[in-house]
């Protein structure tokens, strides 16, 4: 279902790992680029450690600013999983066996010929009244209370869940954009940019230098606004103004 509004949503990777380098967080980048197709706008992204005092004050946070909330990481069977527990305070809801994720995850193990032992139980323990996500990779589940959805941290199995999710998303107005390569550098289109932004108010221009392995360098200009028109008509006035400059672009995509 989609509504002319605008929502927005944070997210929040949980993980001493991620914060060590050890591992590598793709998955602020996919839900992100998820997020903005159904015209949810992404106002921020924290990685705090697999703390509880700190995922509680993180979660209380977000949620009041956002109409959504998604979490990846520390929802496994381990001592330092405590995401669930977290998020169970936060909320001031008690924790509780779900049996419809402990049938699902007893019957996984059973399955594979492995011991669904009292560590493994645990991860049917989730705040009361949450709804479960299907996890069809690994069967443990996430789930969502209130706006919070909570995701596994592996890549594969957040995407899956992230797919399960969507029929809880109500999705917003979409975001129209342009993106132009252009043969110059930051300082000498600075002023073009803000002139356009002067002229076309409800838009966002981004502008991202870059430097490739072949030396070349130049600006990459992003603009996008919810209103298609403004976006048409700053990308021409853009150009208009490089014309005039003579300084070369392309025009990488229209959205």
């Amino acid at each position: 279902m989609t509504k002319e509004r605008q929502y927005t949503a944070a997210i929040l990777v949980i993980g001493d790992e991620i914060l060590s380098g050890r591992t590598q967080d793709t998955n602020s980048n996919y839900i992100s680029k998820e997020l903005e197709n159904i015209g949810v706008e992404v106002t921020e992204c924290r990685i705090i450690q697999d703390k509880k005092l700190e995922i509680i004050k993180a979660i209380n946070e977000l949620r009041k600013k956002n109409d959504y909330v998604f979490t990846t990481g520390g929802i496994g069977p381990t001592h330092d999983d405590v995401t669930v527990e977290s998020i169970s305070e936060a909320l001031g809801v008690k924790m509780e066996k779900n049996q419809e994720a402990y049938r699902i995850l007893k019957s996984h193990y059973k399955n594979i010929n492995s011991s669904f032992n009292e560590v493994r139980q645990r991860m049917a323990r989730i705040p009361k009244g949450a709804e479960l996500i299907k996890n069809k990779i690994s069967a443990a589940p996430g789930f969502k209370i209130e706006n919070v959805f909570v995701f596994a941290g592996i890549p594969k199995v957040m995407k899956a869940m992230f797919s399960e999710s969507l029929q809880f998303i109500t999705e917003g107005m979409r975001i129209h954009s342009s993106s132009l390569s252009i043969n110059s550098v930051e300082g000498e289109i600075a002023n073009m940019l803000e002139e356009t932004l002067y002229i076309v108010r409800d838009l966002k221009i981004g502008s991202y230098p870059y430097f490739n392995s072949k030396k070349d360098f130049g600006v990459n200009i992003v603009i996008k606004s919810y209103n298609t028109e403004s976006v048409i008509y700053a990308e021409q006035k853009i150009i208009e103004s490089l014309d005039q400059l003579n300084i070369s672009y392309e025009v990488n995509s229209r959205n």
